[in-house]
Order: C-alpha cells, then structure tokens, then sequence
C-alpha cells in the first residue's frame, strides 16, 4: 500500500493524529557518549594490509590533484609530480597525518551547541545537498524550495538529538546558485544556533560563509580563527581524483583555523573495485593523500578522515545503501580511523523513495554501523531518501526516534548495577506470585526507566484502529506539522542581524558567485 494512501482526515483518525500545543517531549540536548566497544572486523594483518594497499596507492600510483595550488604545495614537499598525478612518500604522509588532532571542539554563535568531534563523542546531523523534496501532503517528488529548505532547518534547531547543520537540508532551486549560498546561510545562521557548514564550490562561496559565521558570532577576524567554528566537508571525485574547488575550499578554510572533512565517495563496483576491502583501500588513499596536503598548510588543522564507501546494485548500477557490505565498509573504516588517530565521519542513508519499511531498516543498519564503528560525526542522521536525491520531512522526524533511542542506548543507567538496580530488595518484597508495577520500587521509578517515544505507536492493533489507524509517516507529518507551528528561532542580536543582511544584500549586489549560467 502506497504512504498515506489511507489517510483519514477526520473523526477520530483526525482527534487522534492532532497534537496538544507544544510539540513533543523529547530528550534534552546531550550528546552520546559511545559506550560499546567498536565492532572490529579486521585483525592486526588485515589492518596492515590496508594500509600498505593505501600506502602503495600514494607511493607508486598517485592521485590526481587537479588544483594547481596543491600541485604547487606539492612540489614544494618534494613530492613527486607528473603534471596533476601526485606521488607522495609513504613517511611524510604518516608524519602529516600525525600533526591532525584526535579531538577537537567546534564553537557555533551558541556556545551551548558546542560539539566534541574525536574521542567517543558521537555527533548526529541533518541531510544535506538533496536537490528534491518529498512529502505526505505534496505527495509527489518535486524540486525544493526556499521554504521547504527553511522548514528542515526548523526541524534541524527543533530536534536535540540533531547536533549540528551540515549542508542544505534541500537545495532551494528556486533561488539562482549564484546567490544561494548567501539566502540560505542566512536563514541557517538566523532559525539555527548550531554549527555550520560551507560548501567548498568556489571561494567566493567559502569567504561569505566564513564571513557570515563570522558576523553571527560577534567575532574580530583574530577571534574567529583562534579556535574552529564551523567546518566544510568534501568528496573526492573517485578513483584517484581531487578537484579544484574543493582544495581550494578545504586550504582556505585551513588557513583560517577551521575544521575539515574528507569524504571519499567510492562505490564498490562502480568508482572503486567491486571487494570491500579494495573499496576501503582506495578511499583511505584518497582521503590520507588531502589531510596531509592540510596538515602541511597548517599543521593542526582539525581534519576528520569520512567513510562514503557502499556497493552499486549489479543489475541497474545505482548506488545502495545499508547493505551489508556498506556496514562492513564502515566498520572496517573506523579502524583505520583509529589506526591514523583520526575522527571519523559516516553517514545515516538509505536507497527507499518514499519514508517506508524500507527507508527504516536501510538507514537504521547504516545508523548502527556507525555506533559499532567508533563513527564521531554522521552526516544525513536524519531525513534522507532516494541515495540522497530526495529530502523528506516525515523521515527527518522518523529518523529522529531513532537518534534519540541511540541516545538513549548510550545511557550508562541502563546497565549500572549498583544495590538499586539489582533489585534484591524487590525481588524479595514480590516474591513469585506478586507483580512489580505498584511497588515502591517501580514508583519511583517508572516515569525515567524506560525510552518513550514520540512516533511509535505501541497500542495493540485494535486500539490503534479505534484511534483511526494511523500510519507511522502520517504520525510523522503531523509531528512536523506540530513543530512548525510552535517553532520559536534562536535569539539573536538585533544589531548582528542587520549586519548579516547588510552583508547578504552588499554581495548580492556585487553578484555573488560567478557562474556560467
């Protein structure tokens, strides 16, 4: 049966599927701690297998840097350059690489939503770059907007379990790329106080971002690059290749004392060969070959080495996700993580359409692979379909049960075994032929002992029907519904307010960023 096709709109599937004002109860904003040993799939040879593959990849095959800046750097190491083909040597990687922090802070203009990126710190954020929008009321894939764009950053603020704003929740094609960048940071840096990000697709975009960032938080030029406050995220363009915009992004941004991410994007089968531990290989060659070129720029640049390594379905060449050798993929990434000192950065995707069955189990198995791998940052944690071609507001909310379970999940109380939790003295006051719920053991207890959601139902069947049947996407929608219409924005000074938009409107006048179109 198709979402929302047994949609109800009144009685009592409408009194049912309506929300009290307020919204939600949801968790408080606390970041997990990854409590669980990693899931290691690798022994001490197969990590050095990888790594001697990766290694070799930069020793005797190279990677193409197509950024004449980086070739530059490069041959100013004493790498070994043949027009855009680097070879670099294996030991001045490992020393590059070992300059990059295992940990490090990023600071947004709340000093409250500052996040921990290393360590076990386990960070989830919203989806980012889908150029589509899907949900229940429109019910039809469509390009996104402006608004729809505004709204998921409403939810992005809303959620406690999103921790920070990555790229844009849905680009709003309604607005002329060359100027985007600056209506959406716009509206990111004003319904959000969390960190952000910047696209690294050309320096004019990357210089408002910092500068905007810069502004929202009160800060002098001196301030803003003491410490990070935001971050940009870049792929490769596998095999073997960097491009110019995304150096050029990352070796500004590095300059300036801010963090980066490195995402290979390899798909095995397709941009990298068809094992997993190929696929690895060459994702953890690519990413090492950038961080080193960032760390001799700056040496300390906060970097985070990403895993985007999945498989292609065989039969149609589209990419999958939440397989099983994607899970494997990033558990075997979060080693070499580990064994590079690096943090790491996964993601929260699926391949399903529309926010289903399907579109659940996916994006949980790729949630989970990243607990089990040590992951620190997640991008796309929450409202991700179609491999990234959609966004959608029903499974922001859905994805969003899960995070907070997670959460939850990584709550040491729930296996602290001190004389309270063992119980004996309940155990002892009920015997065999009593039950726990009246005592006072349970009573005092029972509002926290256990998770409560927000979107699952846990009525039987027929009280469920009796309150209208109610599909867990249409419960989905209502909750977004509910959020938008209580959603309050962040305080922000009046003053820094009207310098973003004076700012906005001065480069806006000044044409923003070039394009060819």
């Amino acid at each position: 049966m198709a979402v929302g096709a047994r949609r109800r709109g009144g009685g009592r599937a409408g009194n049912a599927s309506r929300r009290a004002k307020g919204a939600i109860d949801q968790m408080p904003w606390n970041p997990p701690i990854n409590i669980d040993q990693p899931t290691e799939p690798l022994n001490e040879e197969g990590v050095q297998a990888i790594h001697n593959g990766a290694m070799t990849i930069l020793e005797d095959i190279g990677i193409e840097f197509l950024n004449e800046e980086a070739i530059e750097l490069f041959k100013e190491v004493g790498c070994k350059v043949d027009g855009s083909n680097v070879r670099m040597d294996r030991h001045w990687v490992m020393e590059m690489v070992g300059k990059a922090p295992s940990q490090f802070d990023i600071t947004p203009r709340n000093p409250a939503h500052k996040i921990t990126i290393g360590g076990k710190q386990l960070l989830f954020g919203n989806v980012s770059s889908p150029p589509n929008y899907y949900d229940l009321e429109i019910g039809k894939k469509v390009p996104g907007t402006r608004e729809q764009c505004a709204n998921l950053l409403r939810l992005t603020q809303y959620f406690n379990c999103i921790h920070f704003a990555g790229g844009y929740p849905v680009e709003p094609v309604d607005i002329h790329a060359s100027v985007r960048h600056l209506d959406v940071l716009y509206d990111k840096l004003t319904l959000t106080d969390k960190v952000v990000h910047a696209y690294s697709l050309g320096k004019e975009r990357v210089e408002d971002v910092m500068e905007m960032v810069r502004i929202a938080g009160g800060m002098t030029d001196e301030e803003f690059e003491a410490k990070p406050h935001m971050y940009t995220n870049i792929n490769s363009t596998s095999p073997l290749k960097h491009d110019v915009p995304m150096i050029d992004g990352c070796l500004r941004l590095a300059r300036r004392g801010q963090a980066v991410v490195v995402t290979p994007f390899t798909l095995a089968g397709a941009m990298a060969p068809v094992t997993m531990s190929g696929a690895v290989t060459l994702s953890i060659a690519e990413g090492l070959s950038a961080i080193a070129l960032f760390q001799y720029v700056r040496p300390g640049t906060p970097c985070v080495i990403g895993t985007f390594t999945s498989n292609v379905d065989m039969k149609s060449g589209a990419p999958a996700f939440g397989t099983p050798e994607y899970m494997r993929a990033t558990q075997m990434t979060g080693q070499m993580a580990r064994f590079y000192g690096l943090p790491m950065r996964a993601s929260g995707v699926c391949a399903a359409n529309v926010p289903d069955g399907q579109a659940m189990w996916e994006t949980s198995n790729s949630l989970w692979s990243a607990v089990q791998s040590g992951t620190n940052i997640v991008y796309h944690a929450a409202g991700w379909l179609e491999g990234g071609l959609i966004a959608s507001p029903e499974k922001f909310v859905m994805d969003c049960e899960v995070l907070q379970m997670i959460q939850r999940y990584m709550q040491p109380g729930i296996t602290a075994t001190g004389p309270d939790d063992i119980a004996l003295d309940a155990i002892r006051e009920v015997g065999a032929n009593g039950h726990y719920f009246g005592i006072r053991h349970t009573q005092d207890r029972y509002q926290s002992a256990f998770y409560q959601p927000f979107v699952s139902d846990w009525r039987n069947f027929e009280a469920w029907e009796v309150a209208g049947g109610i599909w867990t996407a249409e419960r989905a929608h209502q909750t977004y519904k509910d959020i938008l219409s209580t959603f309050e924005a962040p305080a922000m000074d009046d003053g820094i307010r009207e310098e973003l938009q004076a700012f906005v409107e001065n480069r806006k006048a000044e044409g923003g960023a070039p394009t060819d179109f």
